[in-house]
């Protein structure tokens, strides 16, 4: 039995009942919120889906985050009141989630109890459920809460198990974190002391909210799920941002839940998935989680036989998908309501939409046509997903044509010049004009199905797609020497529909960061750094940069470390063992390095006898400008200094790192050699890390 499975059985027993899995819906993005109309609509889903849960946490709603203090007013209230009422009468657990984090002070009586008064009033509306959420906010306390608590996540702890006791402990209560996801742990999951006070005083029938690897993760791994159980002592809910597109207006995702095995459904207290901020292109992101969780290894009824190509004899994300598209294409195909229900009889105006019946128009002889739309396929639907598929890969139709555009820009001038291959150029560019075409139709057919509101919230992202399309299908027939070239691309004065990305998209191409998941690399455009010995003219340069550093993340020196003794030249570097990095301005960074550690120690009242400087004796400090984004740099002279030290002889080598330094501290995080390592002596602030020779 896994250490994950042990720690969830122990926590049921101590509520002395079984929780069922959690499966449903977080409307928990920034942007516009759903309206009442909506949320209903998506009860509707969920109940015949078999998912069983809404958490209402939507960011950019008032009474929500950004003043959460203030109670519902009567108007409000019966809303709220009439959305708890349409969740239970659907069978879904309707939670209730609040975000008092941006400016709470914990350790205010007054506070705690403004947040028990606005909970109070939400349970008399009905509701049973709820969620404190501390996500996305500052880890800074404020003096107040320093001398009351002895971390932040004392602090938060200790708030939220008085909520939870004073609602009479619900069967439904979720906890998020300030540290929701593997990448925001410090050093990492295993090791996070704020992690380990959550597991360990968080009261056990309250649930925690956890995103995976990432905030948006690719993939959720079993082993990452028992790992962060097991530190938790409880399963953790999943909130899922696959789907979610709040933080690029740009994109839309309708591609299939995917990359979580259904090995990690016993291992979970449930799944609720941050879907894309536009309501109705997310029939996909919670039909196929709807079959995700219905797919449990256990043998529970299926809505699809998985075949045995999939790497989850449980559950197929293509399979999922088509099942999805085949009832959306329905949904598609539907009179849109609001459409229909437009009557006379409720307005002295004439509507926009009238019903023309017999006195339609016919065209008389040789008169153009009335036009006559195409009705929408599944193929439409199944090409609009992988035009929009998800965050980390396209799907199959988007990277054919990213490929054969890249194999034809590229090919082209050979194929001008050899008759071998200009035959095989024609074809390739006649198969992308081909795929274009089925983007344009695709286009084109969705602009004319009934159901109206699903193409509102479509229509942006099909328009640009169809846009750049159309660009690339102009380029490729220029090449050929099929078409004009096209003045959008090839003109000094391009109207603004033939380059994307406005003010956003200019500061991008000017900053070196570059995506590394490109489907094509290109050499990343960097600025030129020297790495070259430290010298006696340095100093005043590096006790420079140091106390930039130090004064930027407010750090505190009245407890100094070895490393910062050797930053501001108070006890030298060892004879080659100390660099500088320098760009066009200047120095910008530096690595020293002490052979030997232990006898530095007693400048700052180290205890020499700490068996770590016998596998560690040798230190390594060293601080980088924010203007240097490129890693690369300090990863080389990092690689330098240890091979020097390695050649004298050291075994292993340490550094000191605070926690307020986040920015070094993820470098080394980040590093295959450097772990954590146990140090007596050192403030609670500092962590060291380590590597062997």
């Amino acid at each position: 039995m896994s250490v994950m499975a042990t720690s969830t059985n122990v926590s049921e027993k101590t509520q002395g009942r079984a929780k069922r899995f959690i499966g449903g819906v977080v409307e928990g993005f920034y942007g516009r919120p759903w309206t009442m109309e909506q949320r209903t609509e998506l009860f509707k889903r969920e109940q015949k889906w078999d998912l069983n849960t809404y958490l209402y946490a939507p960011k950019d709603d008032y009474k929500h985050r950004m003043y959460w203090r203030d109670l519902y007013s009567s108007e409000e209230a019966v809303q709220l009141i009439a959305l708890i009422t349409a969740a239970r009468q659907h069978n879904i657990d309707f939670i209730y989630a609040i975000s008092p984090g941006l400016d709470i002070t914990f350790s205010n009586p007054k506070e705690v109890a403004a947040l028990k008064r606005k909970l109070d009033q939400v349970r008399d509306f009905g509701c049973c459920s709820f969620s404190l959420l501390f996500d996305d906010i500052e880890a800074d306390m404020c003096p107040a809460d320093k001398q009351a608590f002895s971390s932040f996540a004392h602090a938060q702890v200790a708030i939220t198990n008085e909520v939870y006791q004073h609602l009479r402990e619900p069967e439904t209560f979720l906890f998020c974190p300030t540290d929701y996801c593997a990448a925001f742990c410090t050093p990492n999951v295993s090791q996070s002391s704020y992690l380990r006070t959550v597991g360990d005083e968080l009261l056990p029938g309250i649930d925690v909210l956890w995103t995976g690897p990432k905030v948006v993760s690719h993939k959720i791994s079993v082993e990452s799920i028992e790992e962060v159980s097991s530190i938790l002592k409880r399963a953790p809910v999943i909130w899922d941002n696959i789907h979610a597109n709040d933080y690029d207006p740009q994109r839309i995702f309708m591609g299939p839940y995917k990359d979580r095995p259904t090995e990690l459904i016993p291992k979970l207290r449930g799944v609720l998935t941050n879907p894309n901020c536009e309501f109705y292109p997310n029939f996909v992101a919670i039909h196929t989680l709807a079959t995700w969780c219905k797919a449990s290894p256990d043998g529970a009824t299926r809505d699809v036989e998985m075949g045995d190509e999939e790497q989850d004899p449980c559950y197929s994300p293509h399979k999922a998908l088509m099942l999805a598209l085949t009832d959306w294409l329905e949904e598609f195909m539907s009179t849109d309501q609001p459409t229909a229900c437009l009557k006379k009889e409720s307005s002295e105006e004439e509507p926009m939409q009238t019903d023309l019946g017999e006195h339609s128009y016919v065209p008389g002889p040789g008169e153009n046509p009335l036009y006559t739309a195409e009705p929408l396929t599944l193929d439409d639907l199944k090409l609009l997903s992988d035009l929009f598929y998800l965050p980390y890969e396209y799907g199959s139709t988007a990277k054919t044509m990213l490929h054969e555009l890249n194999w034809l820009k590229s090919h082209s001038q050979a194929a001008a010049v050899d008759t071998d291959q200009t035959a095989e150029w024609r074809s390739r560019a006649r198969q992308f004009d081909d795929m274009c075409e089925a983007v344009v139709r695709m286009f084109n057919r969705l602009s004319n199905a009934p159901n109206r509101r699903i193409l509102y919230d479509l229509y942006n992202y099909i328009c640009d797609i169809k846009s750049g399309v159309h660009l690339a299908q102009a380029y490729v027939k220029s090449l050929g020497g099929l078409g004009k070239p096209s003045a959008q691309l090839m003109g000094a004065d391009p109207e603004p529909w033939g380059f994307r990305g406005g003010l956003s998209g200019e500061f991008q191409r000017m900053l070196p960061g570059h995506g590394n998941r490109d489907l094509f690399k290109h050499p990343p455009k960097t600025a030129v750094y020297c790495i070259r010995p430290y010298c006696a003219e340095d100093k005043m340069d590096l006790q420079r940069i140091f106390t930039n550093m130090q004064q930027e993340r407010r750090i505190m020196t009245d407890a100094p470390l070895i490393s910062d003794l050797l930053s501001t030249g108070e006890i030298p570097p060892s004879p080659q063992c100390a660099l500088v990095l320098e760009d066009d301005m200047g120095p910008c960074g530096y690595m020293l390095a002490l052979m030997d550690a232990k006898a530095a120690a007693a400048s700052v009242q180290k205890d020499t006898r700490d068996r770590a400087f016998e596998d560690f004796p040798s230190l390594i400090t060293g601080q980088v400008l924010p203007r240097v984004t490129d890693p690369s740099p300090a990863k080389r002279m990092i690689a330098q200094l240890l091979s020097t030290i390695k050649s004298c002889g050291s075994k292993g080598v340490f550094c000191e790192l605070r926690h307020s330094d986040r920015r070094m501290l993820d470098f080394y995080t980040k590093s295959n050699s450097f772990q954590p390592i146990k140090m007596d002596g050192l403030p609670p602030d500092v962590i060291a890390m380590g590597t062997g020779l």
